[in-house]
């Protein structure tokens, strides 16, 4: 999708160095990504606490 948005020179710049990345494309896309994780990450510690777990896998190694 195209799209122009206003970024603060200072934060773009920063971003940047920090980063490696050669553009202001990928700091952006790579800044999307970040924030869908952190989200997605959020999601999953709601299920702190609140499931189980039922170990049945059994031991099958060929060891004596």
């Amino acid at each position: 999708m195209r799209t122009n948005i206003v970024i603060d020179d200072s934060l773009m710049s920063d971003a940047l160095k920090v980063t490696g990345l050669k553009t202001k494309k990928e700091a952006v896309e790579q800044g999307l990504k970040m924030l869908i994780k952190l989200h997605q990450q959020q999601a999953i510690k709601a299920y702190r606490g609140k499931l189980t777990w039922s170990d049945t896998v059994e031991n099958t190694s060929s060891k004596p």
